[in-house]
């Protein structure tokens, strides 16, 4: 019997990166998943790739940030699988810039994808996670519940140039440590997962030049020179930067059932690199 048999997930921003391997690993241990990517086309190759592994997924595109997309990811859920057990909020990008060139768009943009959307996510849930919990307590049953809010390195410690990035990967951490406490009663682990430096499309610029990314009809900037990235790994203890189903391990600890008592934590995965 796997892990997660039975369980039902939604994964946010899963079309690619860390989130795809992340929806991939819970598929594997046997979670029935909910794809999201902004764009339809990598949520229906993650679902088609895990269907072709032999696990079970559907898709639900569109922005996390749009009016009503909170509600319409749990229902799909709900309706398509049956229940809701694990939500990982990881959709999110970067677009810095030092705070006297910031503009409010970068601003508002940033906070709203990795701060405000979690949020939406989480209290449409909310509802449904009160009542399982009646009815299971009702009937002297203990089943738990799992959140993974995604966080990053640059939140528990800053980054210059990030000072939007910074401001809401470490106000996830805040909400994480407030919904430990509203929803341990329900019996819903709250945790975070903050990453170090992840070699994704993020991160990895071509070998001929800049590479930028289209979000909701503006092009954002992705990518680190090599000569900095080569740098930046020489800092990180285990002498390298993670893959994305190193991160998706990390996520996946947290949801497993030897992390029933463990709730309002934020877990580094930086390859012993903390800021």
């Amino acid at each position: 019997m796997k892990k997660l048999d039975g369980k039902v997930a939604i994964v946010s921003g899963s079309g690619r990166g860390i989130g795809r391997a992340i929806a991939m690993k819970l598929a594997s241990e046997g979670a029935k998943v909910v794809v999201n990517d902004l764009d339809a086309a990598p949520a229906e190759q993650t679902v088609a790739d895990i269907r072709a592994a032999g696990g079970q997924a559907m898709a639900c595109a569109g922005s996390v940030t749009a009016d009503g997309f909170a509600e319409a990811f749990v229902k799909t859920a709900i309706d398509g699988f049956g229940g809701l057990d694990i939500i990982i909020n990881n959709a999110g990008y970067t677009w810095d810039n030092v705070i006297q060139k910031m503009t409010d768009e970068q601003w508002h943009s940033i906070l709203d994808v990795h701060l405000t959307a979690p949020f939406k996510i989480l209290r449409a849930a909310a509802d449904y996670f009160r009542h399982q919990s009646k009815l299971e307590a009702e009937a002297g049953r203990e089943v738990f519940r799992k959140v993974v809010n995604i966080s990053s390195v640059a939140g528990t410690g800053g980054n210059a140039g990030q000072a939007n990035y910074s401001a809401g990967k470490a106000g996830i951490i805040g909400l994480t440590k407030a919904l430990s406490k509203e929803w341990g009663r329900y019996k819903v682990n709250v945790n975070a997962v903050a990453f170090g430096m992840i070699r994704t499309r993020l991160t990895e610029a071509p070998a001929g030049g800049d590479a930028s990314i289209d979000v909701e009809g503006r092009k954002i900037k992705v990518g680190v020179n090599p000569d900095l990235l080569a740098m930046m790994e020489r800092s990180i203890p285990l002498g390298r930067g993670g893959t994305p189903e190193e991160a998706a391990g990390s996520v996946y600890l947290l949801c497993t059932p030897e992390s029933n008592y463990i709730s309002g934590q934020t877990l580094i995965c930086g390859g012993g690199l903390s800021l």
